[in-house]
Protein backbone atom coordinates (compact mmCIF):
# COMPACT_ATOMS: atom_id res chain seq x y z
CA UNK A 1 0.00 0.00 0.00
CA UNK A 2 1.41 3.78 -0.78
CA UNK A 3 -0.11 7.49 0.01
CA UNK A 4 -0.32 9.19 -3.36
CA UNK A 5 0.44 12.59 -3.91
CA UNK A 6 -0.82 15.14 -6.73
CA UNK A 7 0.95 18.76 -6.63
CA UNK A 8 0.17 21.48 -8.40
CA UNK A 9 -0.76 19.11 -11.72
CA UNK A 10 -1.95 20.29 -15.13
CA UNK A 11 -3.07 18.87 -17.94
CA UNK A 12 -3.80 20.21 -21.92
CA UNK A 13 -5.22 19.13 -24.42
CA UNK A 14 -3.33 20.93 -27.29
CA UNK A 15 -3.79 24.78 -26.27
CA UNK A 16 -6.74 24.18 -24.35
CA UNK A 17 -6.34 23.88 -20.37
CA UNK A 18 -8.41 20.71 -18.68
CA UNK A 19 -6.98 20.45 -15.01
CA UNK A 20 -5.88 23.91 -13.72
CA UNK A 21 -3.03 22.76 -10.68
CA UNK A 22 -4.44 20.51 -8.96
CA UNK A 23 -3.17 19.25 -5.63
CA UNK A 24 -4.49 15.85 -3.32
CA UNK A 25 -3.10 14.53 -0.68
CA UNK A 26 -4.61 10.64 -0.86
CA UNK A 27 -3.34 8.42 2.52
CA UNK A 28 -2.35 5.11 2.59
CA UNK A 29 -5.07 2.82 2.88
CA UNK A 30 -7.63 5.58 2.36
CA UNK A 31 -10.56 5.31 0.17
CA UNK A 32 -10.87 8.47 -1.80
CA UNK A 33 -13.63 9.53 -4.29
CA UNK A 34 -13.04 11.82 -7.34
CA UNK A 35 -16.96 13.44 -7.71
CA UNK A 36 -18.20 16.61 -10.31
CA UNK A 37 -20.30 16.65 -13.29
CA UNK A 38 -19.15 14.96 -16.76
CA UNK A 39 -16.33 17.07 -18.15
CA UNK A 40 -14.80 17.90 -14.97
CA UNK A 41 -11.49 16.22 -15.32
CA UNK A 42 -12.13 13.46 -12.99
CA UNK A 43 -11.58 10.89 -15.19
CA UNK A 44 -8.39 12.49 -17.13
CA UNK A 45 -6.58 12.41 -13.93
CA UNK A 46 -7.31 9.18 -12.69
CA UNK A 47 -5.80 8.11 -16.36
CA UNK A 48 -2.37 10.50 -15.27
CA UNK A 49 -2.01 8.51 -12.09
CA UNK A 50 -2.47 5.46 -14.13
CA UNK A 51 0.05 6.50 -16.38
CA UNK A 52 -2.47 6.65 -19.56
CA UNK A 53 -2.47 10.13 -20.22
CA UNK A 54 0.71 12.41 -19.97
CA UNK A 55 1.24 15.15 -17.26
CA UNK A 56 1.61 18.63 -18.50
CA UNK A 57 2.71 19.96 -15.49
CA UNK A 58 3.25 19.35 -11.72
CA UNK A 59 4.02 16.06 -9.69
CA UNK A 60 2.45 12.81 -8.98
CA UNK A 61 3.75 10.39 -6.35
CA UNK A 62 3.28 7.20 -5.39
CA UNK A 63 4.34 6.54 -1.98
CA UNK A 64 7.66 8.28 -2.31
CA UNK A 65 8.11 7.47 -6.13
CA UNK A 66 8.18 10.20 -8.80
CA UNK A 67 5.71 8.77 -10.97
CA UNK A 68 5.58 11.01 -13.96
CA UNK A 69 7.71 9.73 -16.13
CA UNK A 70 6.89 5.77 -15.59
CA UNK A 71 4.82 3.55 -17.82
CA UNK A 72 2.15 2.46 -15.74
CA UNK A 73 3.24 -1.03 -15.83
CA UNK A 74 5.84 0.14 -13.55
CA UNK A 75 3.58 2.21 -11.38
CA UNK A 76 2.51 -0.86 -9.07
CA UNK A 77 -1.32 0.59 -9.62
CA UNK A 78 -4.15 -1.55 -10.70
CA UNK A 79 -7.84 -0.09 -12.39
CA UNK A 80 -11.38 -1.84 -12.63
CA UNK A 81 -12.72 0.03 -15.85
CA UNK A 82 -16.35 1.15 -16.94
CA UNK A 83 -16.82 -1.51 -19.54
CA UNK A 84 -14.85 -4.09 -17.17
CA UNK A 85 -12.29 -4.84 -20.10
CA UNK A 86 -12.34 -8.73 -20.48
CA UNK A 87 -11.14 -11.15 -22.67
CA UNK A 88 -13.54 -12.98 -24.47
CA UNK A 89 -12.06 -15.71 -25.41
CA UNK A 90 -10.51 -16.37 -21.79
CA UNK A 91 -12.55 -17.88 -19.19
CA UNK A 92 -12.80 -16.23 -15.89
CA UNK A 93 -9.24 -17.80 -14.45
CA UNK A 94 -7.67 -16.87 -17.38
CA UNK A 95 -8.90 -13.45 -17.35
CA UNK A 96 -7.79 -13.19 -13.67
CA UNK A 97 -4.45 -14.42 -14.39
CA UNK A 98 -3.42 -13.25 -16.77
CA UNK A 99 -1.02 -10.75 -15.63
CA UNK A 100 0.55 -12.85 -12.98
CA UNK A 101 0.59 -15.25 -16.67
CA UNK A 102 2.32 -12.06 -18.54
CA UNK A 103 5.24 -11.91 -15.78
CA UNK A 104 5.67 -15.29 -15.69
CA UNK A 105 5.04 -15.96 -12.04
CA UNK A 106 5.34 -19.28 -10.90
CA UNK A 107 1.95 -21.32 -11.04
CA UNK A 108 1.85 -22.20 -7.82
CA UNK A 109 1.60 -18.55 -7.37
CA UNK A 110 -0.74 -17.79 -9.73
CA UNK A 111 -3.50 -20.36 -8.79
CA UNK A 112 -2.93 -19.34 -5.23
CA UNK A 113 -3.62 -15.67 -5.94
CA UNK A 114 -6.10 -16.54 -8.47
CA UNK A 115 -8.12 -18.94 -5.83
CA UNK A 116 -7.69 -16.31 -2.88
CA UNK A 117 -9.69 -13.37 -5.20
CA UNK A 118 -12.45 -16.12 -6.05
CA UNK A 119 -13.46 -16.48 -2.98
CA UNK A 120 -13.02 -13.03 -1.49
CA UNK A 121 -15.39 -12.15 -4.50
CA UNK A 122 -17.69 -15.47 -4.37
CA UNK A 123 -16.60 -16.41 -7.67
CA UNK A 124 -15.12 -19.85 -7.06
CA UNK A 125 -17.79 -21.89 -9.44
CA UNK A 126 -17.70 -19.12 -11.92
CA UNK A 127 -14.39 -20.00 -12.83
CA UNK A 128 -14.64 -21.67 -15.67
CA UNK A 129 -17.40 -19.67 -17.34
CA UNK A 130 -16.48 -17.39 -20.52
CA UNK A 131 -17.83 -13.69 -19.90
CA UNK A 132 -20.90 -13.89 -22.46
CA UNK A 133 -21.97 -16.55 -19.75
CA UNK A 134 -22.08 -13.95 -17.02
CA UNK A 135 -24.00 -11.20 -15.92
CA UNK A 136 -22.84 -7.53 -15.21
CA UNK A 137 -22.42 -7.51 -11.96
CA UNK A 138 -20.35 -10.88 -12.10
CA UNK A 139 -18.56 -9.51 -14.92
CA UNK A 140 -17.79 -6.17 -12.72
CA UNK A 141 -16.29 -8.59 -10.43
CA UNK A 142 -14.10 -10.92 -12.45
CA UNK A 143 -12.87 -7.08 -13.38
CA UNK A 144 -12.17 -6.14 -9.83
CA UNK A 145 -10.75 -10.19 -8.88
CA UNK A 146 -7.92 -9.24 -12.01
CA UNK A 147 -7.27 -6.34 -9.73
CA UNK A 148 -6.49 -7.82 -6.87
CA UNK A 149 -4.55 -10.90 -7.42
CA UNK A 150 -2.02 -8.10 -8.29
CA UNK A 151 -2.03 -6.92 -4.75
CA UNK A 152 -0.86 -3.52 -6.30
CA UNK A 153 -0.08 -0.29 -3.89
CA UNK A 154 -3.07 1.33 -5.18
CA UNK A 155 -6.57 0.53 -6.70
CA UNK A 156 -7.75 3.10 -9.23
CA UNK A 157 -11.70 2.83 -10.23
CA UNK A 158 -13.23 4.77 -13.23
CA UNK A 159 -16.91 4.83 -13.00
CA UNK A 160 -16.93 1.01 -12.69
CA UNK A 161 -20.70 0.77 -11.70
CA UNK A 162 -22.44 3.08 -14.87
CA UNK A 163 -23.05 0.28 -17.13
CA UNK A 164 -25.37 -1.51 -13.68
CA UNK A 165 -29.04 -1.14 -13.43
CA UNK A 166 -29.98 0.87 -9.92
CA UNK A 167 -30.42 -2.29 -8.08
CA UNK A 168 -27.48 -4.03 -8.71
CA UNK A 169 -25.30 -0.59 -8.18
CA UNK A 170 -26.61 -0.82 -4.54
CA UNK A 171 -25.39 -4.08 -4.29
CA UNK A 172 -21.91 -3.60 -5.85
CA UNK A 173 -21.06 -0.29 -4.08
CA UNK A 174 -21.71 -2.43 -1.08
CA UNK A 175 -19.41 -5.02 -2.38
CA UNK A 176 -16.49 -2.66 -3.78
CA UNK A 177 -17.05 -0.99 -0.10
CA UNK A 178 -16.64 -4.04 2.38
CA UNK A 179 -13.95 -5.25 -0.50
CA UNK A 180 -11.52 -1.99 0.55
CA UNK A 181 -12.41 -2.86 4.70
CA UNK A 182 -11.01 -6.59 3.90
CA UNK A 183 -8.05 -5.24 2.12
CA UNK A 184 -7.14 -1.99 2.68
CA UNK A 185 -5.42 -0.88 -0.05
CA UNK A 186 -5.65 2.56 -0.68
CA UNK A 187 -8.05 3.29 -3.70
CA UNK A 188 -9.07 6.29 -5.86
CA UNK A 189 -12.81 6.05 -7.41
CA UNK A 190 -13.86 8.45 -10.13
CA UNK A 191 -17.74 8.72 -9.79
CA UNK A 192 -20.15 11.66 -11.21
CA UNK A 193 -22.93 10.03 -8.21
CA UNK A 194 -22.60 11.80 -5.28
CA UNK A 195 -24.76 8.93 -4.19
CA UNK A 196 -21.69 6.44 -4.79
CA UNK A 197 -19.61 9.18 -3.81
CA UNK A 198 -21.48 9.64 0.02
CA UNK A 199 -22.13 6.19 0.80
CA UNK A 200 -18.08 4.79 -0.18
CA UNK A 201 -15.87 7.73 0.41
CA UNK A 202 -13.64 8.13 3.71
CA UNK A 203 -12.61 11.86 1.86
CA UNK A 204 -14.69 13.29 -1.66
CA UNK A 205 -12.94 15.35 -3.73
CA UNK A 206 -15.68 18.05 -5.59
CA UNK A 207 -14.59 19.06 -8.78
CA UNK A 208 -15.72 21.47 -11.30
CA UNK A 209 -14.02 22.91 -15.07
CA UNK A 210 -10.99 21.47 -13.96
CA UNK A 211 -10.20 22.28 -10.19
CA UNK A 212 -11.12 21.55 -7.10
CA UNK A 213 -14.22 23.29 -5.11
CA UNK A 214 -13.68 21.16 -1.90
CA UNK A 215 -11.89 18.48 0.06
CA UNK A 216 -13.20 16.31 2.98
CA UNK A 217 -15.22 13.63 4.59
CA UNK A 218 -18.95 13.01 3.46
CA UNK A 219 -20.58 14.52 6.41
CA UNK A 220 -18.28 17.58 5.93
CA UNK A 221 -19.50 18.42 2.94
CA UNK A 222 -22.66 17.93 3.37
CA UNK A 223 -23.06 19.87 6.76
CA UNK A 224 -20.61 22.59 5.53
CA UNK A 225 -20.22 22.73 2.17
CA UNK A 226 -17.46 25.63 0.87
CA UNK A 227 -19.93 27.29 -1.31
CA UNK A 228 -22.91 27.02 -3.73
CA UNK A 229 -21.93 24.13 -6.37
CA UNK A 230 -20.86 22.07 -3.67
CA UNK A 231 -24.23 22.16 -1.81
CA UNK A 232 -26.14 21.43 -4.63
CA UNK A 233 -24.39 18.98 -6.25
CA UNK A 234 -24.13 17.11 -2.53
CA UNK A 235 -27.07 15.58 -1.47
CA UNK A 236 -30.45 13.88 -2.81
CA UNK A 237 -32.59 15.91 -3.61
CA UNK A 238 -30.40 18.68 -3.99
CA UNK A 239 -30.44 21.80 -1.74
CA UNK A 240 -33.07 24.79 -2.47
CA UNK A 241 -31.75 27.92 -3.03
CA UNK A 242 -33.65 30.99 -2.75
CA UNK A 243 -32.95 34.69 -3.60
CA UNK A 244 -33.01 37.36 -1.36
CA UNK A 245 -30.74 39.72 1.09
CA UNK A 246 -28.91 40.10 4.25
CA UNK A 247 -30.47 42.21 6.56
CA UNK A 248 -27.53 43.37 9.30
CA UNK A 249 -28.48 44.83 12.30
CA UNK A 250 -26.03 45.32 15.10
CA UNK A 251 -25.07 41.42 16.64
CA UNK A 252 -28.40 40.36 14.54
CA UNK A 253 -28.66 38.64 11.19
CA UNK A 254 -31.69 38.34 8.68
CA UNK A 255 -32.29 36.81 5.45
CA UNK A 256 -34.54 38.96 3.78
CA UNK A 257 -36.25 36.63 0.94
CA UNK A 258 -37.82 38.44 -2.00
CA UNK A 259 -41.49 38.29 -0.44
CA UNK A 260 -40.40 40.24 2.65
CA UNK A 261 -40.45 37.16 4.27
CA UNK A 262 -37.35 37.62 7.42
CA UNK A 263 -35.56 34.47 8.96
CA UNK A 264 -33.46 34.91 11.89
CA UNK A 265 -30.04 33.34 11.57
CA UNK A 266 -28.78 32.08 14.73
CA UNK A 267 -25.17 33.35 14.70
CA UNK A 268 -24.20 36.64 13.05
CA UNK A 269 -22.39 36.16 9.66
CA UNK A 270 -19.65 38.00 7.70
CA UNK A 271 -21.78 40.56 5.33
CA UNK A 272 -22.77 43.59 4.44
CA UNK A 273 -26.38 44.83 5.40
CA UNK A 274 -28.39 44.77 2.28
CA UNK A 275 -25.74 41.97 0.48
CA UNK A 276 -27.29 40.35 -2.24
CA UNK A 277 -27.09 36.58 -1.19
CA UNK A 278 -28.90 33.05 -1.96
CA UNK A 279 -30.67 31.31 0.90
CA UNK A 280 -29.86 27.31 1.12
CA UNK A 281 -31.63 24.68 3.44
CA UNK A 282 -32.09 20.87 2.49
CA UNK A 283 -35.57 19.57 1.69
CA UNK A 284 -35.67 17.48 4.64
CA UNK A 285 -34.58 20.27 6.67
CA UNK A 286 -37.88 22.10 5.98
CA UNK A 287 -41.03 21.72 8.67
CA UNK A 288 -44.58 21.81 7.95
CA UNK A 289 -46.35 24.84 9.94
CA UNK A 290 -49.65 26.57 9.72
CA UNK A 291 -48.48 29.49 9.39
CA UNK A 292 -45.85 32.09 9.05
CA UNK A 293 -42.67 30.32 7.25
CA UNK A 294 -41.77 30.42 3.41
CA UNK A 295 -45.21 30.09 1.37
CA UNK A 296 -44.90 27.12 -1.35
CA UNK A 297 -47.32 26.19 -3.94
CA UNK A 298 -47.77 22.30 -4.32
CA UNK A 299 -46.78 21.46 -8.05
CA UNK A 300 -45.97 17.27 -7.64
CA UNK A 301 -46.39 15.13 -5.07
CA UNK A 302 -43.91 12.03 -4.82
CA UNK A 303 -44.69 9.21 -2.09
CA UNK A 304 -42.47 6.63 -1.48
CA UNK A 305 -44.06 4.82 1.64
CA UNK A 306 -41.34 5.97 3.41
CA UNK A 307 -41.41 8.92 3.03
CA UNK A 308 -43.23 12.31 0.91
CA UNK A 309 -41.39 14.43 -1.49
CA UNK A 310 -43.09 17.48 -2.84
CA UNK A 311 -41.93 19.98 -4.95
CA UNK A 312 -43.17 23.21 -4.91
CA UNK A 313 -42.45 26.76 -6.06
CA UNK A 314 -42.00 29.98 -4.09
CA UNK A 315 -41.78 33.49 -6.14
CA UNK A 316 -41.40 31.60 -9.26
CA UNK A 317 -38.72 29.78 -7.84
CA UNK A 318 -38.13 25.93 -7.68
CA UNK A 319 -37.86 23.79 -4.45
CA UNK A 320 -38.52 20.72 -2.71
CA UNK A 321 -39.54 19.04 0.43
CA UNK A 322 -39.12 16.02 2.43
CA UNK A 323 -41.42 14.92 4.84
CA UNK A 324 -41.14 11.42 6.96
CA UNK A 325 -45.22 11.68 7.34
CA UNK A 326 -47.41 10.44 4.97
CA UNK A 327 -49.11 13.92 3.88
CA UNK A 328 -52.08 14.49 1.61
CA UNK A 329 -52.03 17.84 -0.42
CA UNK A 330 -54.11 19.35 -3.40
CA UNK A 331 -51.62 20.82 -6.01
CA UNK A 332 -51.75 23.75 -6.62
CA UNK A 333 -52.54 24.15 -2.96
CA UNK A 334 -50.52 26.73 -0.61
CA UNK A 335 -48.36 25.04 2.14
CA UNK A 336 -45.98 26.67 4.56
CA UNK A 337 -42.62 25.69 5.54
CA UNK A 338 -40.06 26.65 8.23
CA UNK A 339 -36.67 25.74 7.69
CA UNK A 340 -34.26 24.88 10.47
CA UNK A 341 -32.41 27.97 10.50
CA UNK A 342 -28.91 25.82 12.39
CA UNK A 343 -29.09 23.87 9.30
CA UNK A 344 -29.42 25.82 6.62
CA UNK A 345 -26.56 28.24 4.59
CA UNK A 346 -26.51 31.66 3.23
CA UNK A 347 -24.19 32.06 0.13
CA UNK A 348 -23.39 35.25 -1.51
CA UNK A 349 -24.86 35.62 -4.77
CA UNK A 350 -21.94 37.18 -6.40
CA UNK A 351 -19.24 34.58 -5.81
CA UNK A 352 -21.21 31.64 -4.53
CA UNK A 353 -18.89 31.34 -1.27
CA UNK A 354 -20.55 30.11 2.04
CA UNK A 355 -20.91 33.11 4.06
CA UNK A 356 -19.32 32.21 8.09
CA UNK A 357 -19.34 33.63 11.25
Amino acid sequence: MASVSITAVKKNFGPVPILHGVDIEIQDGSFTVLVGPSGCGKSTLLRMIAGLEEISGGEIRIGSTRVNDLPPKARDIAMVFQNYALYPHMTVRENMAFSLTLAKAPTEEVDSKVARAAEILALESLLDRYPRQLSGGQRQRVAMGRAIVRDPQVFLFDEPLSNLDAKLRVAMRSEIKELHQRLRTTSIYVTHDQIEAMTMGDKIVVMRDGRIEQTGSPLDLYDFPANQFVAGFIGSPAMNFLPGKLVVNGGQCQVELNDGLKLDLPHPIKGQNGQAIVFGTRPEHLSLVDGGGIRAHVAVMEPTGMDTFVACRHEGVEFSAVFRERHEFQLGSTINLKPDMTRSHVFDSATGMRLVA
